[in-house]
């Protein structure tokens, strides 16, 4: 029966803030885990790379596999196994076991976030369907801003073992919450994966998804190495790191809202184009702070990281939106394949930045700077494109009728 009060979708809220928290909070923490395990920093990021490469592939496999089990067995499952996962890491006594850990996360998180956002859906009433997942996304929001900062402050009170123990903990929680709120909800039939990777074949689809993956993999360039990275601009200690770092998770928050806003405005073409420009602009600063042709310090450097989170997560609304216009009669499909494809961007960026950390934080920042610019020229080229197919397809279709 559909709800008339938020308790289910708060409840998944708690659930998707597990989520994001795991996601995001090994950046807090990367040094420490890397000297504990005798790796080096970007071997050990290479972990989060594991991570966001698992759930961007077993998402779609997943939800077919799945789809006839009942919702709140599949979501408290997919947080027991999320629980389990962390558990496992923190406990890793060698490398190879905190990546066997990380992998078995990635799918308790590919398995809960979207039946999560459906379950929200399907039980709240169709007048606050909105409102429902918004909560539930809120969950992801809130972990985006909040993750790193945290994981950077209980790694320097309690180690990062105990960062991941919180983490399990935490889904643990959610799991037994999930279990004594959410109704009884039947699963139904699946939709093959041949049918969700049907509209990889529609020319809209196939112009965004890549910039998904390109846009989201400037960002992770520096971000999964942010506490060695952020070191070289001035920002070090305690107090500072977190601080800063809690600048960008507000950014990421206010840019995230303002992009969905400014999207039904302007459109999602110029808000991307913003969104690019500001995140070229923010990198190459920071690239010029570490290479020290400028002054660095706490002040400028946080600034920076808030135009750094707010470019980056303006993306997500403008991208969906791009997407349901190309596909609408497809909209379920091409938003759980952005998802995989912001996915495969972080797994990206996140090897990149590993590979570009060696030379410096210059090269780093200089590197997702590119990267950036790269997404504004194909932002540029493919969404000619898509404008010149769409007043094709209007003209054909007059000709048609006519």
């Amino acid at each position: 029966m559909p709800s008339t009060t938020p308790r289910p979708a708060a409840v998944l809220a708690l659930g998707t803030f597990a989520v994001g928290t795991d996601a995001f909070i090994t950046a807090g923490f990367l040094p420490a885990m890397a000297s504990t395990l005798h790796l080096s920093t970007a071997t050990a990021g290479q972990s989060v790379s594991l991570f966001a490469a698992v759930y961007a592939l077993a998402s779609p496999l997943l939800a077919v596999a799945t789809a006839r089990l009942p919702r709140r067995a599949l979501l408290v499952g997919a947080l027991v196994l999320l629980a389990a996962a962390n558990a496992l890491s923190a406990l890793a006594p060698t490398y190879a076991v905190l990546l066997s850990g990380r992998v078995l996360a990635a799918l308790g998180a590919a398995a809960f976030t979207p039946t999560a956002g459906a379950t929200a859906a399907a039980l709240a009433r169709a007048d606050s369907r909105g409102r429902a997942l918004a909560v539930v996304i809120g969950g992801l929001t809130v972990a985006t801003a909040l993750g790193v900062p945290l994981g950077r402050v209980a790694a320097a009170g309690l180690g990062w073992r105990a960062a991941l123990g919180a983490v399990a903990a935490l889904s643990a929680l959610g799991a037994l919450a999930v279990a004594l709120t959410l109704p009884h909800l039947p699963g139904a039939e699946p939709v093959s994966l041949r049918r969700r990777l049907a509209a990889l074949h529609h020319p809209g689809v196939l112009s965004v998804l890549p910039l998904t993956v390109l846009g989201m993999a400037a960002c992770y360039v520096p971000y999964s190495y942010s506490v060695p990275v952020l070191a070289a601009v001035g920002v070090s200690g305690r107090i500072a790191v977190p601080v800063t770092l809690a600048l960008y998770g507000a950014g990421a928050v206010a840019g995230n809202l303002l992009a969905g806003r400014w999207t039904d405005r302007v459109g999602p073409v110029r808000v991307l184009t913003a969104g690019y420009a500001a995140m070229a602009v923010s990198f190459a600063v920071l690239a010029a702070l570490a290479a020290g042709h400028l002054g660095g310090g706490g002040i400028p450097a946080g600034a920076l990281a808030f135009l750094w989170g707010a470019s980056s997560w303006c993306q997500t609304p403008a991208q969906q939106h791009r997407l349901l216009a190309a596909a609408a009669e497809q909209a379920p499909l091409v938003v759980s394949l952005n998802s995989s494809a912001i996915y495969l961007g972080i797994g990206a960026g996140t090897v990149l930045g590993g590979l570009a950390l060696p030379s410096g934080a210059a090269t780093v920042f200089a590197l997702a700077a590119v990267l950036a610019c790269g997404a504004a020229g194909f932002l540029g080229v493919t969404a000619l494109g898509v404008t010149a197919l769409g007043v094709t397809t209007k003209e054909r279709s007059g000709a048609t009728s006519t």
